[in-house]
């Protein structure tokens, strides 16, 4: 099967057995996402990918599925167990859901074993072992005793389990070795819990004469249980993992909401057990008192023949070993950028420009804001962090343009799954630096990526903003694909303003020129844009959507697809992960196509563009660049932006260059059937095959070029009219 969707051949439409107006014309969205997870699997059995990239993608795929567990699993247990039968969007129940992800759930931990066996074969081959206790040399155990000692003693904390000594408290993704001890001198027996230190890495390397050897943590304790338990010999053991309910919940009425999450994130740690992998043939003693401690029943516990804790492998990706890695990128600078000697604003003020991250660096992002908290002639900044890094230079740009006088507003959500932590630090680091910190609605989250610099320039003030499609973050920024518009078109830079405070002060804008946002315009900007697509088809004209997102599963947006499609607009959908929609479905789907591309980099822009009265690609099309995924939380739970691209430079590389080439792409492209399922694109032997990934690393920007021009920066297609 064939995954050029631009050359505008559409699949032969299937005949499904179903009440095309009842819920099963949607996909399940859990089993959709898991689905999603066996393709990023799949990714580490590719012998088109170098091995490390495919140890890595293995490792992806194990984080991926536990933090499934402790968000959407925890959340359809709770539901279940409170006797909740209210059904999801294809009909089923919690309890049924339940059912069907726990047994596609354990074929894929099934699948990721032995995925995990190939490689390991595969990187014995190339020099790479790792190693079990029983391989070790009398001169390892030496050079390993050194190490236990300094390294990792230190850091252990063994623990009897009886009367005396209550079962401990394991955190979410706690790791721990169980033991059944006897002692020498009487043959008393002992219980004892050596939890698995996360500050140690888990893989532990030994001297190699070649090549590089590894010995997993939990077997260098296993080889020391003497200096732990003087006096004791193991008569038996197992390794078992913990996942908890890592969802929050927070008061409606919290009165000081950086304090409720502090709070709730200590909940956290103590949710409840949503799955126990066990080592496979683990003592039935230890296994039950596990299970018993924990309140784990039967249904949660996976017995694992093989690693446990496979997310840990991406310790072995080395940089050392650059032949098994993808070849070295390194991100463009925007000539245009150059052209200025490095100023942002003169860049922009000279036209829009359209960054395509992480083909053009994400450092222009950093230097947009650090040139503004330097600039004298700033006199004011406002920020969204969803997302950003640790230390991140964003906020120490703030900080310092706080501290230097300037007006800051931060925008900072604390709702930002597994990143409320960091999002609490960072807000108290910029409260300390001057910075006017808010944190939005308590019952939406702020997930739109906007910046605004406003800049005194003669007698006037000149607002310089910046939409994203991504977070603010740059270490993700390397591997997402996302788009940055910076622009000082005073109707955009009036439209961020009235979203800030609309944010700050709820007063909700009115008279937005070129944007919409969630919860408030978003969703209908998007049904009556398809409407007037299937209104155009209905009148004889050309009618086309081409759209890109993560995932698709609002209903509202899926059945005014369907009509479009079934009025005789031609859809063509790029969605990574989740799919709620059937397409190529007689008498419902026939003109919708879905792909998805995963490869190299993580797709995660969303764009989508209509024709408005003419073939794809247009220079009249409506062109539009989001933050917001089509979901039910996107759509009308969070605040989001949806940017209409009027720049005509840029819509022709939105549509000419990154959409025609998501198109285009065969080699990293999986085409969705009508049952849900997804079939990778075939590459017949020796025939080139299009790859997206690397044509955008291989052409600059079209809107980024400078002084040379735009004319020479390829397209795959050029817009008509």
């Amino acid at each position: 099967m064939q995954a050029n969707f631009l050359e505008g051949d559409y699949p032969t439409p299937t005949t499904l057995d179903i009440d095309l107006t009842s819920p099963a014309r949607f996909v399940n969205r859990e089993l959709s996402w898991l689905g999603f997870n066996w393709r990023v699997l799949e990714e580490a059995e590719n012998p088109r990918v170098p091995l490390l990239e495919r140890l890595r993608f293995l490792s992806i795929s194990a984080a991926n599925l536990d933090e499934f567990y402790t968000v959407r699993v925890a959340g359809l247990r709770e539901l279940a167990h409170a006797g909740n039968v209210t059904p999801g969007l294809d009909g089923l129940t919690p309890a049924e859901q339940l059912i069907m992800i726990d047994a596609n759930a354990r074929d894929l931990m099934a699948r990721q074993q032995s995925v995990f066996n190939n490689l390991n074969a595969e990187l014995a081959e190339q020099d790479i072992h790792l190693l079990t206790r029983e391989n070790l040399s009398r001169d390892d155990i030496a050079y390993l005793e050194d190490v236990f000692l300094e390294q990792v003693f230190p850091v252990l904390s063994p623990l009897a389990i009886d009367p005396a000594h209550p079962f401990p408290f394991l955190p979410n993704e706690g790791f721990a070795l169980a033991l059944q001890l006897e002692r020498t001198s009487d043959k008393r027996p002992l219980r004892a819990l050596l939890p698995v230190p996360a500050q140690i890495d888990r893989f532990v390397p030994l001297p190699a004469a070649s090549g590089y050897r590894f010995l997993p943590l939990e077997e260098l304790l296993l080889l020391h249980i003497t200096s732990l338990f003087p006096g004791y010999q193991i008569k038996g053991n197992c390794a078992f993992k913990v996942l908890r309910d890592s969802d929050l919940e927070v008061e409606d009425e919290a009165e000081d909401l950086v304090r409720e999450f502090e709070v709730a994130l200590k909940r956290r740690r103590r949710g409840e057990v949503v799955r126990l992998k066990i080592s496979a043939g683990a003592p039935t003693a230890l296994q039950t008192l596990i299970m018993s401690e924990l309140h784990v029943t039967e249904e949660a516990v996976v017995e694992v023949d093989g690693l446990i804790g496979i997310a840990d492998l991406d310790e072995l990706v080395m940089d050392s070993r650059p032949d098994l890695l993808w070849p070295t990128f390194s991100p463009r600078v925007p000539e245009r950028v150059q052209d200025f000697d490095g100023d942002m604003f003169a860049a922009i003020r000279q036209k829009d420009m359209l960054l395509h991250h992480p083909y053009e660096t994400f450092d222009m992002v950093v230097r947009f804001l650090a040139q503004a908290a330097r600039d004298p002639n700033v006199v004011a900044i406002k920020q969204t962090l969803y997302r950003t890094s640790k230390k991140s230079p964003i906020v120490s740009a703030l900080c310092e343009a706080a501290e230097d006088g300037k007006s800051v507003t931060a925008l900072v959500e604390l709702k930002a799954r597994f990143d409320e932590a960091a999002n609490i630090r960072q807000s108290r680091r910029l409260e300390r630096a001057g910075a006017h910190v808010v944190y939005g609605f308590l019952n939406y989250k702020t997930h739109a990526k906007i910046s605004t610099v406003v800049r005194r320039e003669g007698d006037k003030l000149v607002t310089y903003t910046h939409f994203g499609t991504g977070n603010y973050h740059p270490i993700t920024a390397r591997i997402y694909t996302d788009l940055s518009l910076f622009t000082c078109d005073p109707k955009l830079g009036r439209d961020a303003t009235k979203v800030f405070n609309y944010l700050s002060g709820y007063a909700p804008p009115e008279g937005l020129d070129n944007l919409s946002i969630s919860p408030l315009t978003l969703k209908q900007t998007l049904l009556d844009r398809i409407a007037t697509e299937a209104d155009n088809a209905r009148d004889g004209k050309p009618a086309m959507i081409w759209a890109k997102m993560n995932s698709l599963i609002e209903t509202d947006v899926i059945d005014a697809l369907y009509a479009a499609s079934q009025a005789g607009v031609k859809i063509s959908l790029v969605i990574r992960g989740i799919c709620g929609l059937r397409p190529s479905v007689v008498g419902l789907s026939e003109n919708i196509r879905v792909k998805s591309i995963v490869g190299r980099f993580l797709e995660h822009s969303r764009i989508v563009c209509f024709g408005n009265g003419h073939a794809l690609p247009s220079k009249k099309a409506k062109v539009y660049i989001s933050s917001a995924d089509w979901m039910g939380r996107n759509l009308n739970r969070r605040v989001e932006t949806l940017v209409e691209i009027k720049n005509a430079t840029v819509k022709a590389q939105i549509v000419g260059q990154v959409m025609a080439a998501n198109m285009a792409d065969v080699a990293q492209s999986w085409v969705m059937a009508a049952d849900g399922s997804f079939t990778r694109a075939v590459i017949p032997e020796g025939e080139f095959a299009f790859n997206c990934h690397r044509f955008f690393m291989e052409n600059p920007s079209l809107s980024g070029r400078g002084s040379a021009g735009a004319s020479d920066v390829p397209q795959l297609t050029h817009t008509d009219d």
